[in-house]
C-alpha cells in the first residue's frame, strides 16, 4: 500500500469549481471493466519510447478527470496482462491551466475544442519525469481473457466535477495492440516497424483507457523513437521537435481509446491533394502516389457536398507491410492500409472510400456499445455507396453492392439463418472478445437497413440531408441505434404520422433483433450491364453439353471486365465446388493462365477453385502464391481450404518452406489450421508447443472464424468484409 502525503488532503480544502452541464453516462459496456460512468474524462497525455529491440513500449499516461459523484473511491481503468504498471500517482489540475502559456512546441489551437494541455511529463526514466504528486495505490485483476482491470484508490473527499489528474508509468510487452516487424518482414528489409491496432479492445494493451466507444476524449502525445524512424499518429497536428528528438501529436477532436493508432518505420511522404497525402515505405512510395493522386480529394469533396464538412483537417493514408492483420482501419486522419492492396485498383477504391466514409460515420459519431457496431459499419458502406455513385456512376455501385450481397448469403448458408451474430443489435455476453461480432451482417444487413430508411423517405437527397443533420447533431459523440431511428423519424415527421417503424413484416425493431438475412434488399438493376454477362457465364458453365458451353464461354473475353466482375464470376464457381473435374479442367485451359496474370483477389479466388477441386495441375500455381504472400488475407483462406480436403500434406510442405517469411502472429494462426485433426505427435512446428491455440494474440485481433467455428466450416477471409 503506497503512502499518502499531504497534498491528497488537499482536494477538499478548495472550492469547487463552478458545474459543468450534466452529462448521460456512458451506456454499459459488457467488454470494458472501466467506472468510465463515474468520471468525465477530458483529455489523456501519452509519453511513449519505442524499443525495438526489445520489443517493448515504455508509457506516461496522464489522465486529466473529472468526477461525476462526490468522493469516488477508485478509478477502475481497462488494462492487459502485458501491460506491467509501475507506478499510479494523484495530482490535482493546476487552477490555471487553460491560461498557462504554450511550452516551446504546444500545437497551436484549430478551431473549436479545448485549448492544447501543457507539456507532458519527461519520458519514463528521465529525470523529473513526475510532477508535483502522490502516490496511490493499484491493483490488477483479471477481467477476461483479453485484458485485465486496473483500480486504482482515489483520495478520499475528492469532490465532484472538480478536475484532477492520474498519472501512470508502464510498459508494454507482447502487447495485441502493438505489431513489432522486424526488417526482413518490410517491403525495404533495411529498419524496423511497429503498428498499433487498436478495434476493437486491443487498445487496453497500448495504454490502461477506458476502453469503450461510450468514451471519448481529445488525446495529446510525446514520442520517442530510434533515429531514422518516421512515427505518426491518428492526430490532427504533428510537430518533430529536432532539439529533443521526439514527435509531437494532438487530436483536438474527442475520440474513443480504439482510435488512438501510432505507425513508426521507414516511411516517406508524398502529397496527392490539398489536404492528403501518402505515407509508405520509398519502394512502395511511387505506385501508392499514382494510384491515389487527385482522387481522395474528390471522394472528400463528394462526401462533403452529402453530409457536411470533413471534420479533421488532414486526411492521410499510411500503407502499411503485409502483416496488418485486416485491410484497413478508420483512424481518424491517418488510414490504415494494408499494402498488398495495391495490386487491386478497384478493391484499393472501395476500401479507401470506405475509410473516408467512417470519418463522418464510426469517427465523428461512434457507436456507444460494440452490440451495435451497424451503426458505424452499415452507415459508413451506405455512405461508401452514395460517394461511389457520384464518383463512379450507379451500375459500379450496384456491381459492388451484388458482389458484397452474394458474400452475405455465402455467409449466411453456412451460418443458418438462426445465428444470433445475424442480429443487427447482437448480445454480446460477458467474456466474448467483441471483435468476433465483426462479420457481414455488420456491413452488409447494416447498410440494408439503411438503404431501407433512404427508400421510405422516397428520395436519396432529402436523405442525404438527414444524414448530415444527424452527423451536426451528434458529432463527436456516441450514440445507439435509438437515437439514429428517433432523429429520422423527427427529421421525416410524416413517416412517423404513417407509423413506418411498424409497418408489419418490416418493423424497426425486427430489423434490429431478428436473425437471418436483410428484411429487404436494394434494387439492384442499374448494375444490371455489369452483372448480367457474370450471371450468363457462369451459366454457360454449368450448362449441358459442357464442349458446347465451354466453346460459347471461351468467346467472351473477361480480360475486359472489371476485378468485381471476375470475381463474382469466381465466387460463383466457388459457391458450386467441389465441380465436375472435366468443368475444371476445361476452365483450367480457359483461365487459369489469363488468370495467373491479374491481382491478387482474382488470383485467390482461382487457386481456391483449384484446391477444392483437388485439381493438382495447377497446385504449382498455388504454392507460387503463398510463396510470394505474407498477408492473412491471402495466406489464411488458402491453408483453410488446403487442410479441409486432401492436400493438407502439400500445406505443410509449403508452410515449413515459408514460415520464416511470416509475421509471428500469422505463423500461429496457420498452425493451428495446419493442427486441426493432427495428432498430438504430428505438430507442424516446433514452435507450436508454446503458441497454443489460445494464444493472447489471435485471441484480440480480429477473428477469422465466427464463434468457435473449426476450419471445415469457416467462413472463408475472402467473405468477410476486413476493412474496419
Amino acid at each position: 500500500m503506497a503512502a499518502q502525503c499531504c497534498c491528497c488532503k488537499a482536494p477538499g480544502a478548495e472550492a469547487a469549481p463552478a458545474r459543468p452541464p450534466p452529462e448521460p453516462p456512458p451506456a454499459l459496456d459488457v467488454a470494458s471493466a472501466s467506472s468510465a460512468q463515474l468520471f468525465r474524462l477530458r483529455h489523456l497525455q501519452l509519453g511513449l519510447e519505442l524499443r525495438p529491440e526489445a520489443r517493448e513500449l515504455a508509457g506516461c499516461l496522464v489522465l486529466e478527470l473529472c468526477a461525476l459523484r462526490p468522493a469516488p473511491r477508485a478509478l477502475v481503468l481497462d488494462a492487459h496482462p502485458a501491460l506491467r504498471l509501475h507506478s499510479a500517482a494523484f495530482r490535482r489540475a493546476p487552477a490555471a491551466a487553460a491560461a498557462e502559456p504554450p511550452c516551446a512546441f504546444a500545437f497551436a489551437a484549430a478551431g473549436p475544442g479545448p485549448a492544447p494541455p501543457p507539456p507532458l511529463p519527461a519520458f519514463p526514466g528521465a529525470p523529473g519525469a513526475e510532477p508535483a504528486c502522490c502516490p496511490l495505490a493499484f491493483r490488477v485483476d483479471p477481467f477476461t481473457d483479453y485484458g485485465s482491470s486496473l483500480t486504482v484508490t482515489l483520495p478520499p473527499e475528492l469532490q465532484a466535477h472538480q478536475p484532477f489528474q492520474v498519472i501512470l508509468r508502464y510498459t508494454s510487452t507482447d502487447a495485441p495492440a502493438i505489431w513489432w516487424l522486424d526488417p526482413e518482414l518490410t517491403y525495404g528489409n533495411a529498419k524496423p516497424f511497429v503498428f498499433t491496432q487498436g478495434h476493437s479492445v486491443c487498445n487496453r494493451s497500448f495504454f490502461p483507457c477506458f476502453d469503450t466507444p461510450a468514451v471519448k476524449c481529445t488525446y495529446s502525445a510525446v514520442v520517442k523513437a530510434p533515429s531514422g524512424v518516421q512515427v505518426l499518429m491518428s492526430a490532427t497536428q504533428s510537430t518533430y521537435v529536432e532539439e529533443e528528438g521526439v514527435y509531437r501529436f494532438h487530436m483536438e477532436h474527442p475520440v474513443p481509446a480504439y482510435l488512438v493508432a501510432l505507425v513508426a518505420g521507414d516511411l516517406q511522404p508524398a502529397d496527392i491533394g490539398p489536404r492528403s497525402r501518402v505515407w509508405a515505405e520509398p519502394c512502395l512510395l511511387p505506385t501508392a502516389t499514382s494510384k491515389l493522386s487527385g482522387a481522395v480529394e474528390q471522394w472528400l469533396s463528394a462526401a462533403e457536398r452529402l453530409y457536411g464538412p470533413y471534420l479533421w483537417g488532414r486526411y492521410d493514408i499510411v500503407f502499411l507491410p503485409p502483416s496488418f492483420p485486416i485491410v484497413a482501419m478508420e483512424n481518424p486522419c491517418l488510414t490504415f492500409i494494408i499494402s498488398s492492396i495495391l495490386e487491386s485498383d478497384e478493391f484499393l477504391v472501395i476500401d479507401v472510400i470506405h475509410e473516408v466514409a467512417h470519418s463522418w460515420f464510426g469517427n465523428a459519431v461512434t457507436n456507444a456499445t460494440w452490440e451495435e457496431m451497424w451503426l458505424s459499419e452499415g452507415l459508413a458502406t451506405y455512405a461508401q455507396r452514395r460517394i461511389t455513385t457520384e464518383t463512379y456512376g450507379a451500375a459500379f455501385t450496384c456491381l459492388e453492392t451484388a458482389f458484397r450481397l452474394d458474400a452475405l448469403h455465402r455467409q449466411m448458408k453456412l451460418l443458418g439463418e438462426d445465428s444470433p451474430v445475424s442480429k443487427l443489435q447482437v448480445k454480446l455476453e460477458p467474456g466474448v472478445n467483441p471483435s468476433h461480432l465483426m462479420n457481414l451482417f455488420t456491413y452488409e444487413k447494416g447498410y440494408c437497413f439503411v438503404y431501407y430508411l433512404s427508400q421510405l423517405c422516397g428520395d436519396p437527397q432529402r436523405f442525404d440531408d438527414f444524414l448530415r443533420a444527424y452527423v451536426e447533431k451528434y458529432k463527436f459523440t456516441s450514440v445507439v441505434a435509438q437515437d439514429l431511428l428517433d432523429s429520422f423519424l423527427s427529421f421525416f415527421p410524416e413517416l412517423k404520422e404513417q407509423s413506418v417503424d411498424c409497418r408489419a413484416g418490416l418493423e424497426f425493431e425486427r430489423w434490429l433483433n431478428a436473425t437471418g438475412p436483410p428484411l429487404a434488399e436494394p434494387d439492384l438493376s442499374q448494375g444490371s450491364s455489369l452483372t448480367r454477362p457474370v450471371e450468363a457465364l457462369f451459366q454457360l458453365w454449368t450448362a449441358e453439353p459442357l464442349d458446347q458451353a465451354a466453346a460459347s464461354a471461351s468467346a467472351i473475353d473477361i480480360s475486359k471486365w472489371k476485378t468485381f466482375q471476375t470475381a463474382l464470376f469466381l465466387d460463383r464457381l466457388l459457391d458450386g465446388s467441389p465441380l465436375p473435374q472435366e468443368v475444371v479442367m476445361s476452365l483450367s485451359k480457359c483461365y487459369s493462365s489469363l488468370l495467373d496474370s491479374m491481382n491478387a483477389e482474382i488470383r485467390i479466388r482461382w487457386l481456391q477453385i483449384v484446391v477444392r477441386n483437388d485439381y493438382y495441375p495447377d497446385l504449382h500455381r498455388v504454392r507460387r502464391f503463398l510463396e510470394s504472400q505474407m498477408s492473412r488475407m491471402y495466406t489464411i483462406p488458402l491453408y483453410e481450404d488446403l487442410c479441409t480436403g486432401a492436400l493438407k500434406s502439400f500445406a505443410l510442405e509449403v508452410f515449413y518452406q515459408t514460415q520464416g517469411r511470416l509475421h509471428p502472429n500469422l505463423r500461429r494462426t496457420i498452425q493451428q489450421i495446419l493442427c486441426q485433426g493432427l495428432g498430438p505427435s504430428a505438430e507442424p512446428s516446433v514452435e507450436q508447443a508454446s503458441a497454443g491455440a489460445d494464444s493472447e494474440v489471435d485471441a484480440d485481433t480480429p477473428a477469422l472464424l465466427l464463434g468457435d467455428e473449426a476450419p471445415s466450416s469457416a467462413i472463408s477471409l475472402r467473405d468477410v468484409n476486413v476493412s474496419a
